[in-house]
């Protein structure tokens, strides 16, 4: 490799999420110093993804078929349907192993801002996948952010009470100190308490 094969990868590493150039740079000397073990398995990983990953046409998870693993599994068909709004979010929370229904992902949030309306986001989708998958319950997990707000109000009004309707809980997380929380969560935790 040529010095300007390797500063190309270093800048396409740097724009990563999460990696500046600093970090790019000790990510790709460290893949060069273990070539064989990383670098060759890395890129052969890269291609293979580049070639094979699409979107789940049903909930718009990210697979290696059209119809991913979550969708096809029978055992997840319990009229539970999460929304969330990316696939990172989807992520996240089947890394809590906790939740046992199926997803939704909508690709972002309504933002008069960004002139995102629901047609932009899979709204439409989702709306006939309650009525098509017997879906009893509907869990907004979206973000607690304006947008994010917006988007679970449009949803419910949408849905008109046809099915359960359902948000993810907001507050204190655990392990968190009074101290270092701002208003909104500490006024949302105070709003969402429980008997003890």
């Amino acid at each position: 490799m040529s010095s300007s094969e390797i500063d190309l990868l270093i800048d396409l590493m740097a724009k990563l999420p999460g990696l500046g150039l600093r970090s790019a740079r000790r990510a790709v000397l460290h893949l060069i110093r273990k070539r064989s073990a990383l670098l060759g398995p890395l890129a052969e990983a890269m291609q293979e993804v580049a070639a094979t990953a699409r979107e789940c046409l049903n909930c718009g998870n990210v697979g290696t078929t059209d119809v991913c693993d979550i969708c096809r599994d029978e055992t997840r068909a319990n009229g539970e349907l999460c929304v969330v709004e990316d696939v990172a979010d989807l992520w996240a929370m089947e890394r809590a192993h906790v939740f046992k229904g199926r997803y939704h992902v909508l690709g972002g949030t309504l933002s008069a801002l960004d002139a995102v309306g629901p047609e932009d986001l899979r709204i439409p989708r989702l709306m006939d996948r309650v009525g098509d998958e017997q879906i009893t319950e509907v869990i907004l997990a979206l973000n607690a952010t304006v947008d994010g707000q917006t988007t679970a109000h449009y949803i419910a009004d949408q849905l008109g009470g046809r099915v359960q309707l359902t948000s993810l809980a907001q507050g204190v997380p655990i392990g968190g100190e009074l101290d270092y929380l701002d208003d909104g969560t500490i006024t949302a935790a105070l709003r969402a308490r429980k008997a003890l």
